[in-house]
């Protein structure tokens, strides 16, 4: 498969079902409350990822909460806000035009999470990149994740035992990445929620994914001269032009270049988390176990030979112009050579 998501395709089918749930729910109510979202759509998802986006319109209100005055940052203070908050979102009431933009970034998450749970994962981590993610942060966001969740709540536990408060994001990802590996995590079907889906409006899931070759620019080849027998006599007979002593002193410096090459490093050792993400999602159809376990006997391996008769015999269905694919066998040949 060379198969990306549209984020086009995603957003033009989370408008309209957005678009069709609204005006059935606004056709008898002005105002739509807590209540009322929370059993909104047959997919449970949806609605919890609108109280999520409520709640972080909340947060983002907050943050205006600022005085030369007072301290909005004492513990009594905040013990009031938070008491407040809890008293507002009993009493949500929101128009129509308000409410659907947030039911269809809601749509919008909630399909992402169903169709693309690793890319998922990245954007929930990607607010601690180059900086640092709060982990009360994180739990607040996870805790309305109900789908896909195992890695998600694993990360949860595992930041817990360690009692940090922060974490950069790149940290976030490394552990992720082993939580993957140790529950060999396969996304749930979709089958289930594209039938639910498809009740407000029909989903072809096809449709959601750009089908993108990739075209592999290979370098002339330049022929060159053929020389006659006399020319080749002739130089073979000359000797050998002696070498200037400043490319003498410098040609040994090249040696350790060499000897580093050599060097093999396991492909599991070299692939980013982001790698694993896309290589699993395209080339294994979304299967970490079975990912895994090639990527375990690859490095097992002797041989860029080896490697690609193991390929050829368990995946010879691969597009093999896919850019996923030809970035993958870069990575194995690199093992090798």
């Amino acid at each position: 498969m060379d198969e990306k998501i549209s984020l086009k395709a995603l957003e033009d089918y989370s408008d309209d079902y957005a678009s069709k749930v609204t005006a059935s729910f606004f056709f008898t109510k002005e105002k739509i409350t807590g209540p009322d979202i929370l059993k909104l759509c047959d997919i449970h998802q949806i609605n919890l990822f609108v109280i999520r986006e409520l709640l972080h319109v909340w947060k983002h209100e907050t943050v205006k909460f600022k005085s030369p005055f007072f301290d909005y940052s004492a513990k009594p203070v905040a013990d009031a806000l938070a008491k407040f908050q809890n008293t507002l979102s009993n009493h949500i009431s929101i128009s129509r035009e308000s409410f659907q933009p947030l039911l269809k970034k809601a749509v919008h998450q909630a399909l992402f999470l169903i169709l693309d749970p690793y890319d998922f994962y990245s954007e929930t981590l990607d607010n601690g990149l180059g900086g640092q993610l709060r982990i009360e942060d994180l739990k607040n966001d996870v805790k309305y994740v109900k789908i896909n969740l195992t890695p998600l709540d694993r990360l949860l536990k595992s930041l817990d035992e360690k009692k940090l408060t922060t974490i950069s994001g790149n940290e976030a990802f490394a552990l992720l990445d082993r939580i993957l590996e140790e529950v060999n995590f396969t996304p749930e079907d979709i089958d289930e929620y594209v039938t639910k889906f498809s009740a407000v409006t029909p989903l072809d899931v096809e449709k959601l994914y750009d089908k993108k070759g990739f075209v592999i620019h290979t370098p002339p080849v330049i022929a060159q001269p053929i020389k006659s027998e006399s020319v080749t006599r002739e130089e073979e007979s000359k000797p050998e032009p002696v070498k200037p002593v400043v490319e003498l002193l410098v040609k040994p410096l090249q040696i350790p270049l060499i000897v580093e090459v050599k060097k093999q490093k396991k492909i599991k050792d070299t692939l980013t988390i982001n790698q694993k993400f896309m290589f699993t999602k395209i080339l294994f159809n979304g299967d970490f176990e079975l990912f895994s376990a090639a990527i375990d006997r690859l490095d097992e391996l002797d041989s860029v030979a080896q490697a690609n008769s193991f390929l050829v015999n368990n995946y010879s269905e691969w597009n093999k112009e896919a850019e996923e694919y030809l970035e993958f066998i870069d990575i194995v040949e690199r093992r090798f050579n």
